[in-house]
This record gives C-alpha cells, sequence and structure tokens, in this order.
C-alpha cells in the first residue's frame, strides 16, 4: 500500500498509476480516492499519469485526532506532490476536494501546477455571512454535524440515496450500488474528521486564494446540485479567478462525476488538450 509520512506524522494513502503528465485528484467529503475510479480509469487510458490520495481522516489514511481543516488538507496535498517530484500537474478536485485544490495552488504556489478543475466545488465560501449574503445559514451545517454525530450510518444513507445523486428528483432512477458505494468509503474514515470537515468545507473562505491563481482553471457545476448551491459557487468562483472557463450543466447533481461520467470526462479531456 503506498502511503507518506507527512510532518506531522500522519500516514496519507494515495494511488499513482499510469504514465505521462500527472493529473491528482482530490475527493469529496466524506469519500476517498475510490471516488474517482471512473476518471483514473478513463484518463489512465489516454495516456495521463492519475493519482488519487485519502484526505487525513479518510479512506486508508491516519485517523487523526485533528488537522481537519483546509490549511493541513491542502499542506498534505503539497507533501505528496513533492513526494512524487510531481511538475506541470493538473489538479481536479470535486466538492470539498475543489476547495481543497484552491487552497493548495493558493497556499503553495503554482510552481508544481499546469492547470486545474473545480467541479461542485465549496469555494468561495458556502456559509451565509454579512458580505456573502447569498450562502447557507449556519443552521443548516449544524443539523448535518448533529445527523452525523447522533447516526452516523443513517445519515450517510440518506445523504447518498437522495440529494447528493439528486436521487430525491421525480423520474431519477436510484442506483443501490452507487449508494452502498458512497457510504462504504464514508463509513471507511473517523467520524470526528468527517464531523470537523463540515466545518472545514461550509466555513473557509477562499476569495483570496481565488484571486492568486493564474493557471488556466475549469469550473464545473450542475444547477441541480442540493449540497453546493450552484448560483452561489460556481459563478463566483470563476468571477475571482483570473483564467477560468466556466460550464453550467442542467440538471446535473451535486455527484455528476459518477452519474454523468461521460459528460464530464469528455469535457476535462478537452479542457487538458487545449
Amino acid at each position: 500500500m503506498d502511503t507518506i509520512t507527512t510532518p506531522d506524522g500522519t500516514q496519507i494513502f494515495y494511488k499513482d498509476w499510469g504514465s505521462g503528465q500527472p493529473i491528482v485528484f482530490s475527493h469529496g467529503w466524506p469519500l476517498s480516492a475510490d471516488d474517482w475510479d471512473n476518471q483514473m480509469l478513463f484518463f489512465m487510458r489516454h495516456g495521463y499519469r492519475v493519482i488519487a490520495h485519502d484526505r487525513r481522516g479518510h479512506g486508508r489514511s491516519t485517523q487523526t485526532d485533528g488537522g481537519h481543516d483546509m490549511d493541513h488538507y491542502a499542506d498534505d496535498l503539497a507533501a505528496l506532490t513533492a513526494h512524487l517530484d510531481l511538475q506541470g500537474a493538473i489538479h481536479i478536485g470535486h466538492s470539498t476536494g475543489g476547495g481543497e485544490v484552491v487552497r493548495y495552488i493558493g497556499r503553495h504556489g503554482e510552481s508544481r501546477v499546469a492547470k486545474a478543475a473545480i467541479m461542485s466545488a465549496v469555494p468561495p465560501l458556502m456559509l451565509q455571512t454579512d458580505a456573502n449574503p447569498g450562502g447557507l445559514p449556519k443552521s443548516v451545517f449544524d443539523d448535518l454535524m448533529a445527523q452525523l454525530a447522533a447516526n452516523r450510518s443513517e445519515f450517510y444513507q440518506t445523504i447518498a440515496s437522495g440529494p447528493f445523486y439528486g436521487f430525491n428528483r421525480p423520474g431519477m432512477k436510484s442506483s443501490e450500488a452507487i449508494v452502498r458505494n458512497w457510504w462504504r468509503q464514508g463509513m471507511m474514515g473517523a467520524a470526528n474528521a468527517h464531523y470537523d470537515g463540515v466545518v472545514a468545507f461550509s466555513q473557509t473562505d477562499f476569495t483570496e486564494d481565488l484571486k492568486k491563481i493564474t493557471v488556466p482553471v475549469l469550473v464545473l457545476h450542475g444547477d441541480d446540485d442540493q449540497i453546493v448551491p450552484c448560483a452561489d459557487a460556481a459563478p463566483l468562483s470563476a468571477g475571482l479567478l483570473p483564467n477560468a472557463t466556466l460550464k453550467i450543466y442542467e440538471g446535473f447533481p451535486h455527484g455528476m462525476p459518477t452519474t454523468h461520467a461521460d459528460a464530464i470526462n469528455a469535457d476535462l479531456l478537452a479542457f487538458l488538450q487545449s
């Protein structure tokens, strides 16, 4: 099993397949590198080296008692890229992973980065504040944390079978296999990491990070995202990024890299090859 050890002693699990220009995938909350299996196989077949890690407290990485914040997530990603000595890497992040990518580039610079893509991503800020009136009230995230603490297994089943993939929409056919895989990934991780992770993805303001990023960034979002509402996420991030391309998908849910993998993969490949 491939792992690196970060300066604070955390072991980070990662997958590293293929050869060519590296693509580094950052997963969403509360999942693992396994959520990228479709994309990793697709891009490996197209001549890329594909890398995905389990965030600290998630999947097969160390279940630490702290460090569940965007700065640590970004620093762990930087440690991975340095360990593998990646050059000209493309970073792709989904949901919380999109925040991780943005904070990583904003915090550690672009010397190893060629391009980035964020999809269904939490930047610039999910939480409603005076400066961000379109955000979601803190009570929404407090409720998520309360449900997680009360019965994490049941809570994860509800999310995966409902809003995450849009399976609660009329006429949408649910997939038991997708729901089970989401639940499996979530339950592999640590409850404390996921609990603290709600604060990390909802309360971190990525505005200044976005402004620093000059490499090309593809911003993708579905307009039926029930987890990270599109209107106060992707268009605002694209407006802050100096070199952004924005694409909004009609009717796509939060988990669109899984439910609409063919469309997402094709658009990512076109962006990478442009």
